[in-house]
């Protein structure tokens, strides 16, 4: 198996959260600023970006970061010398949150795992989730186990190391991003803790108990191996192939092992809790309407094998399941949407072309 390291599949950015999860409705909003021609790409630069988003200060600085964070935004210098970023959104983010798009209210719980997907990929701009999900030695953990575990990492990718508190920060948003505080259905409150961050909503992370040691309470957080049953096929078999795409000898076409895509790090496996079983049958449930697609077996291990470029076919998979968004009358592609995006789009093709080294800015928001 592959073994990824941190340095190849995330950037170095702690604790930019402002100690938010991420809350329902942020993505639109965020999204929606930046096409606002009252607003546009210096939003989060405003002075008056609280009033104009409707949030707290410490409120925008996370919106701004989480747009970041699952891709949807991405940021570049305002003009030749400046420190301070401009902000635009990507094709995705006009694909999934657009009053046109596949799910701009994220009411479809598959859209939810989808942003977490893009939230894990690489690069990940959240390397302590990256390490969570991927490179924890037990499926339970302590906040301090984490905290560790990403210092451990962080020096062995030479990355000059953050301080422990910013790491600390991260694995307590974590854990409240993903895991319940209240009863899930029939107890008051539940819903408005799915409010407070629908993540929740997918299952992966609950509360495994606490113990005493000396004067405190440690809690114990552990990963669950319950059925995903709001995990869409099609979401698997995009991530699937958007993982193969990653490979470069892969992008013509060719064929992954199921045992990668369910073990390795920074695989779908990894990221939804998968096992490979309950990714053959998603993958089997999609091949059955894509003819590019197929289950293959040989030298004792099953593979998805696909004919045509897997970028390509994980788009098409991925928008049959929102009733072919990119059919509708005047949806723009890629390359049309980043005419109007130019910095966007050169950004976001040195991503994929693994050029890219740029990070989110640190400065604080200046005034225009």
């Amino acid at each position: 198996m592959l073994e990824m390291k941190l340095r190849d599949a995330a950037m170095p950015s702690f604790s930019r959260h402002e100690t938010f999860a991420p809350r329902f409705g942020w993505l639109h909003k965020a999204y929606s600023a930046l096409r606002d021609a009252s607003m546009g790409s210096e939003v989060f630069l405003q002075h008056d970006a609280p009033v104009r988003l409707g949030v707290g200060k410490n409120m925008v600085n996370a919106i701004r970061f989480w747009s970041y964070a699952f891709k949807i935004t991405a940021e570049y210098p305002r003009s030749k010398n400046s420190r301070a970023n401009a902000a635009g959104p990507t094709w995705e983010a006009r694909w999934l949150l657009d009053e046109d798009g596949a799910d701009p209210y994220l009411e479809d719980p598959g859209s939810l795992w989808l942003l977490h997907w893009w939230l894990l990929s690489e690069r990940s701009f959240v390397p302590t989730w990256w390490v969570a999900f991927n490179a924890l030695p037990s499926s339970r953990f302590t906040e301090a186990t984490l905290t560790e575990t990403v210092i451990r990492q962080v020096r062995s990718s030479e990355w000059e190391m953050p301080v422990r508190t910013s790491i600390a920060k991260d694995a307590d948003c974590l854990t409240k991003m993903y895991a319940r505080r209240k009863a899930p259905t029939g107890s008051p409150g539940s819903f408005e803790d799915l409010l407070d961050c629908p993540f929740r909503e997918l299952g992966l992370l609950e509360f495994g108990g606490s113990e005493r040691s000396g004067d405190r309470e440690v809690r114990f957080w552990q990963f669950t191996n319950t059925a995903r049953v709001s995990l869409p096929a099609r979401v698997i078999a995009y991530a699937c192939l958007d993982y193969a795409d990653r490979n470069p000898a892969l992008r013509q076409g060719g064929s992954i092992a199921l045992a990668r895509l369910a073990n390795e790090p920074g695989g779908p496996g990894r990221a939804f809790r998968l096992r490979e079983p309950e990714i053959a049958g998603a993958l089997e449930e999609v091949s059955a309407h894509h003819d590019a697609l197929a289950l293959t077996e040989g030298v004792g291990q099953r593979s998805l094998a696909f004919a045509d470029p897997p970028r390509g076919l994980a788009w098409d998979v991925l928008d049959a399941h929102y009733g072919n968004v990119r059919r509708r009358p005047g949806f723009p592609d890629e390359e049309t949407w980043y005419r109007e995006y130019p910095e966007v789009g050169r950004i976001v093709n040195e991503r994929r072309q693994g050029r890219w080294t740029g990070q989110l800015a640190t400065t604080e928001a200046a005034a225009v």
